[in-house]
């Protein structure tokens, strides 16, 4: 568990992951240099991942399916095999109805379903179960954003590629990686984000903020479904939700300090109106986790983005 400096300097960095050391300080009531000394250790520690996640829809990867998966054998070694593809940015080993679950981000639905039937071939696989996101109501770690029209050239594309694999790279270091002056590249940097194009945030290890448990759930719902939805998200404890089509109307994940607390966020989901708990799954294992997406050499066609 964290000391209580360093989980405000995480919720920080979750808010903003380019904060300033200045900024944290002020927040946290420390010097600058001590700041930095502890973000550089939760950063090397692995306690938080501070990365850009591009908007899904500058990428064209829209089509989000929740996959439910059966295995024969070791399941380990099967999630193993599905957390190779690079359209899968989840993966976690479970207990309950199904044996692993995955999500799995492509640009169409037919580029969905080729990514599902690569999932059934890998041995030990014998059967699986889509759910297709229609509207992600919340994700804790990628907020749901609007974005503005831009236009992308090259530079911005090289920028982006820069911050999905580190969210705090300096800007001396992006100046000189795409020939600007610093005073362009923070300008570049901070269009990027204010337009929505890019989030700059914070992954932190679940354990370190008391986070031990996780679970999956899988809702059906009686009337209005994003009026559900939007109740379930405001729940404390869920941080997913998506309404799509499936075996479910709702799927949503949880997070709590221990499994008596997972239960009583699972009860008070099941306490709203319209809300029926079909399925629910214990996270044993994450294998994986990333929202980092395979990005073009260039932006598509250098055409605007909406």
């Amino acid at each position: 568990m964290l000391d209580a400096v360093d989980a405000v300097l995480v919720r920080e960095l979750q808010r903003d992951g380019r904060a300033t050391f200045q900024a944290l300080a002020d927040r946290v009531g420390l010097s600058r240099t001590a700041v930095r000394a502890r973000v550089q250790s939760l950063l090397e520690t692995g306690v938080v991942r501070v990365v850009g996640i591009v908007h899904s829809a500058v990428v064209g990867a829209e089509a989000v399916g929740h996959v439910s998966i059966t295995v024969a054998g070791p399941a380990r070694e099967v999630a193993a095999a599905v957390a190779e593809r690079p359209a899968v940015g989840f993966t976690a080993l479970t207990a309950g109805p199904h044996d692993l679950v995955a999500q799995v981000r492509t640009r169409d639905d037919e580029a969905l379903a080729a990514e599902v039937d690569h999932i059934r071939s890998v041995p030990g696989v014998e059967a699986t179960e889509v759910f297709r996101t229609v509207t992600t109501v919340r994700d804790a770690h990628a907020v749901v954003r609007s974005l503005d029209r831009i236009t992308l050239d090259d530079i911005d594309w090289r920028l982006l590629q820069e911050l999905q694999r580190d969210g705090r790279a300096p800007y001396t270091r992006l100046a000189d990686i795409i020939g600007l002056s610093q005073a362009a590249t923070r300008a570049r940097v901070v269009r990027l984000m204010r337009s929505g194009v890019i989030q700059v945030t914070g992954l932190a290890d679940p354990l370190a903020l008391g986070a031990a448990e996780l679970g999956g759930f899988g809702l059906v719902v009686s009337g209005a479904v994003r009026r559900v939805a939007e109740a379930v998200a405001e729940q404390e404890g869920v941080r997913y939700l998506a309404t799509g089509f499936g075996r479910y109307d709702i799927v949503g994940q949880a997070e709590a300090s221990s499994r008596a607390e997972l239960v009583e966020v699972l009860d008070a989901v099941r306490g709203i109106p319209g809300a029926t708990v079909r399925e629910s799954w214990h996270h044993l294992d994450v294998v994986k986790e990333s929202y980092a997406v395979e990005l073009p050499d260039k932006p598509p066609n250098g055409s605007p983005v909406v």
